[in-house]
């Protein structure tokens, strides 16, 4: 009688090594699919970063045209301006207040378009690829350089130009 109760022991002890055995195996079942989703989401988070990484460069492009775009917008309003000048303050201010001022304005009209090639050609540091095209840099100095050559004739306009009716 003295062995029932060691072999009833040894069968019970055999039972919690097969419990824990396929425990043992289900946790490692468990742990290779969190292991594979992990793997799955850092592939996903790596592809998403990317994506972001993407569109932030598109975004500086386009802050770059933006940029771009205000400094062409403000050399013409001064060009309008130094022009203007003339007719506007014609018989107010004496003809020297009239040229200066319009002079300043013409060549402030020229550094905008010249800044503006500069700031748009040369930005530093190159963003990551982006998905969209920058403007041809030979386009904008073309372009520039004409709206340049626009300021020169109107200063010279002012400089030579007539002045009374």
């Amino acid at each position: 009688m003295a062995t029932q109760p060691l072999d009833e022991k040894l069968r019970r002890s055999a039972e919690h090594a097969q419990d824990a055995a396929e425990q043992t195996q289900e946790a490692a079942e468990h742990t290779q699919a969190a292991a594979h989703t992990t793997a799955v989401a850092t592939v996903q988070l790596k592809d998403s970063a990317d994506r972001r990484t993407e569109l932030a460069a598109n975004r500086t492009v386009f802050a770059a045209e933006r940029t771009y775009a205000a400094w062409v917008r403000t050399g013409l309003a001064s060009l309008a301006s130094g022009i203007g000048a003339k007719k506007l303050l014609e018989g107010v201010v004496p003809e020297w207040t009239i040229l200066s001022t319009g002079s300043i304005l013409v060549l402030f009209s020229a550094f905008c378009f010249a800044a503006a090639v500069w700031r748009q050609v040369f930005t530093g540091a190159q963003p990551p690829q982006p998905d969209v095209q920058r403007i041809a840099p030979f386009l904008l100095v073309l372009f520039n350089g004409f709206l340049a050559l626009v300021s020169l004739a109107a200063l010279f306009s002012l400089w030579f130009g007539r002045t009374g009716g």
